[in-house]
């Protein structure tokens, strides 16, 4: 049965068909050839969508189209460049700043590119920054957004693993920090080889207080919503809510750049954002479903047992596994399939879930930056309309920064488990 399963998912793929397609109809043939109840079908997708965690995924898209919308991007540019941009190598360091303050807004790479991208990259062209280097830091950059909270795959995790969404984003603080120091990092010894420019303007203080009392509303943001969840007070879903509103009062009172057909076209490019989240969602469900028919988490399970019990293997064994998985499978839907399959079996064996959440997403992030399937390649070329070759050669550099947070999330626990623990505990 699973054998037939993948390989439909496989052609499907293959010919072009959207995931979210392939994933529905490959369950529903195997379904029909194998005598199932077809009524499961529509049971299984509905179910998948009734999910309170999951109500924090349109809001949060909503609440980043609105910044997005409002232009709150252009002033935390303008503030962070100011601060740090006569350093040598000053912009992509600002790139990667605003980048981390975006993510408290956003929770994913894709809305990271497409609100930051083209700003971005045309800043550092000016500066006269080769294009490939451009989009190489903006693309890695954009993984910091679906690590820090509010992260749209760490609610998904939560809800396919059963785990709590509330630590997993927390958990998602000092890893993304860390993500944040690595690439300024290596954008500090790449400044150094290449010899970088830095800007040449100075900046009086009264200037740099002035823009920074313009930018404190948006750079609020991120901390207000992070306080809700630290009180307690607020859930992932309520803090979706408030960021919703927070949003509106920055673009219609602060700001005053939110006019109808701004909000009009924030709210339509969220519906259409949500609904091919949700329509994954769904079809995984059914995907899902077929494999635990087949006992697949249970074959899965002896398996990884068999291999070792130790923790720290099993998370090396599932990185692996996952970065090929991030190569070809959209990451949402990656989630939804082999976290049930693999979450018990690694929970069981004592990995932390705060860890298991964000070496799980990392992994599937870092896959959005490599070919064939990296969304956010694809993304990149098409803000700054260039060729997926050249957008290839320019993140090369930056794999060796991922990969050394990568390595040092998955060796030690405490840095996803020591805000959520102090915190809740």
């Amino acid at each position: 049965m699973t054998l037939t399963l993948v390989a439909i998912f496989a052609i499907a793929l293959i010919i072009g068909v959207p995931v979210a397609v392939a994933l529905g109809v490959s369950a529903g043939v195997v379904i029909v050839l194998y005598d199932l109840p077809i009524a499961v079908m529509a049971q299984r997708a509905v179910n998948a969508l009734d999910s309170t965690p999951l109500l924090a995924v349109p809001l949060f898209i909503f609440a980043a189209t609105l910044l997005g919308a409002a232009g709150v991007t252009t002033h935390l540019f303008d503030f962070v460049r100011m601060i740090v941009g006569r350093i040598r190598g000053g912009v992509p360091q600002v790139s990667v700043l605003v980048s981390l303050i975006f993510s408290g807004m956003s929770g994913a790479a894709l809305a990271d590119i497409g609100a930051l991208g083209a700003i971005q990259i045309r800043m550092m062209e000016e500066q006269g920054y080769s294009k490939r280097f451009a989009a190489g830091i903006t693309i890695a950059a954009a993984t910091i957004g679906p690590i820090f909270p509010p992260s749209i795959p760490l609610i998904i995790f939560a809800a396919a693993a059963e785990v709590s969404a509330v630590k997993l984003l927390l958990a998602g603080v000092v890893p993304a920090l860390l993500i944040t120091a690595a690439l300024m990092v290596q954008v500090g010894i790449m400044a150094r080889v290449k010899n970088f420019p830095r800007d040449t303007e100075r900046h009086p203080p009264k200037a740099i207080a002035a823009k920074f009392w313009i930018s404190l509303p948006a750079l609020l943001a991120p901390i207000l919503m992070i306080a809700g969840l630290l009180s307690g007070i607020l859930g992932p879903t309520e803090v979706a809510g408030a960021t919703v509103a927070y949003a509106f009062i920055l673009g219609l009172v602060i700001y005053r750049s939110l006019g109808p057909g701004r909000i009009v076209g924030a709210a339509r490019e969220s519906v259409t954002a949500t609904a091919n989240v949700l329509f994954v969602v769904a079809g995984a469900a059914l995907f899902a479903w077929v494999l635990t028919l087949d006992q697949i988490p249970l074959k899965a399970s002896g398996w990884l047992l068999g291999i070792s019990n130790d923790p720290l293997v099993l998370l090396l064994i599932l990185n692996v596994c996952l970065l090929i998985a991030g190569m070809i499978l959209d990451s949402i839907a990656a989630i939804l399939i082999i976290a049930p399959i693999v979450a018990p079996t690694l929970l069981m064996a004592g990995v932390p879930p705060e860890q298991l959440g964000t070496v799980f997403v990392l992994n599937l992030m870092i896959g959005l930056l490599t070919p064939p399937v990296g969304m956010s390649l694809y993304m990149v070329s098409i803000v700054a309309r260039m060729r997926l070759t050249d957008v290839i050669v320019g993140v090369l550099p930056f794999y060796i920064p991922l990969f050394v947070a990568l390595g040092l999330i998955t060796l030690f626990p405490g840095l996803s488990t020591w805000l959520p623990n102090l915190v809740m505990d």
